[in-house]
């Protein structure tokens, strides 16, 4: 029996909705690398380069990333932190780990629509009954898959109370 390998992409697999989708999360000390991207109105600026960094770590530590996760955390119209899914600590980059309940929720089409896939998210949220602590965006393809692909899928990641 041959063994299991996992399939080389030219740049992002394909992402698949099914297993992300108004799910809640629960994580315990989720190992993450972090960096962050200038942006211009919160238009990352230098992404594909801070990516190409963050890979080559991890590739250079023999690590994996998990479920291709970069979370995004717009923290200004000016600055955006990355946090890349890992599978262990990475030497020489910023490790950090989340923990807590988290709710995903997936959203197809055009970045312009950020907007409104936030006031959505805000009000599905509500109606749980729940309560946003802290949020990121899953961009789970750059522009390029995405228009491969044929969909541009976002997915709504936020810490919960």
């Amino acid at each position: 029996m041959e063994p299991k390998t996992e399939p080389v992409y030219d740049c992002c697999p394909p992402f698949d909705p099914t297993h992300w989708d108004n799910q809640m999360l629960d994580w315990t000390d989720k190992k993450f690398i972090k960096d962050h991207v200038r942006t211009l109105f919160y238009r990352p600026l230098n992404f594909g380069r801070v990516m190409r960094k963050l890979d080559k770590k991890v590739k250079d530590s023999e690590a994996k990333i998990l479920d291709w996760m970069v979370l995004a955390d717009h923290t200004s119209r000016w600055n955006m932190d990355l946090y890349l899914a890992v599978d262990k600590e990475i030497p020489d980059a910023e490790n950090t780990r989340l923990s807590g309940h988290f709710f995903s929720k997936v959203y197809e089409g055009p970045f312009k629509d950020a907007g409104k896939w936030c006031n959505d998210y805000e009000e599905v949220v509500k109606e749980k009954g729940l309560k946003i602590k802290k949020w990121y965006m899953w961009y789970t393809t750059c522009p390029n898959c995405a228009k491969k692909y044929g969909k541009n899928y976002v997915d709504i990641v936020a810490e919960i109370e």
